[in-house]
This record gives structure tokens, sequence and C-alpha cells, in this order.
């Protein structure tokens, strides 16, 4: 059994996302953790960042900390701000852009386990 933690969030490293410019990772809390069902990961989109449409083998819940960006489910794009959910069911098609002057920041719940990343061709 793994004992409970604190996390601080000066704690937190962040990684560049390899196949996004400008998005950067970090793992809030995952199974490196020894957490058996979820993972949470704190995301950062830079001004200008965008993100190429991909499918997820596993689903997401998130949910917008800052900032204001396009998302795109699908053929829909919606723009989100600070307090908007999201859930994204695997295999949807997604994608993100951020057009404005500030950072947007967002969580992101997912399954444990793998997940295979497709990038889309458009």
């Amino acid at each position: 059994m793994t004992d409970p933690f604190v996390r601080r969030a000066a704690e937190v490293e962040y990684d560049p996302v390899d196949a996004a410019e400008g998005l950067s990772k970090g793992v809030l809390v995952g199974s490196d953790d020894g957490a058996p069902n979820l993972a949470i990961r704190r995301f950062t989109l830079a001004p200008g960042a965008e993100v190429p449409r991909h499918t997820n083998e596993i689903e997401h819940e998130q949910y917008v900390l800052a900032g204001e960006y396009v998302v795109g489910l699908d053929d829909e794009e919606v723009t989100v701000r600070a307090g908007d959910s999201l859930f994204i069911p695997a295999g949807t098609v997604h994608w993100y852009r951020n057009d404005g002057e500030a950072e947007g920041a967002f969580v992101c719940a997912v399954p444990t386990g793998d997940d295979t990343i497709e990038v889309v061709e458009e």
C-alpha cells in the first residue's frame, strides 16, 4: 500500500512535449507515485502554441486553470477559458491552439497505464 503524500507546486517538474511546440507537461500525481487508477497532469500552452490533431487510446478529463485557447474536438472548435471543463472520450480527434497573448494552463486526469497517441494528418 502506498502512503498518502502532498506534492508542493514548486516540486513539479515540467518538460516540453515533443509533438507540440510551446506545450509543457508536469505530472502532479501518477503511477510512479503509487496511484493505481488515475494520473493527474498539468499542462501549459504558451502564446502561439499549437498541438497537432491527434487521438489517444484513453479518455481525458480536463479543467482549464488559466488563459483562453481553442480546443478542437472532432470537427468543432471551441474557445475555452479558466473554469471550463472538458471530457474527451478515447479515440476522439482533438487539438489545441493558443491564439492569445497569455499562457493557457489546464489539469488533465487520465487512467493510469499505457496510452497510444496518434497524430492525425489533415
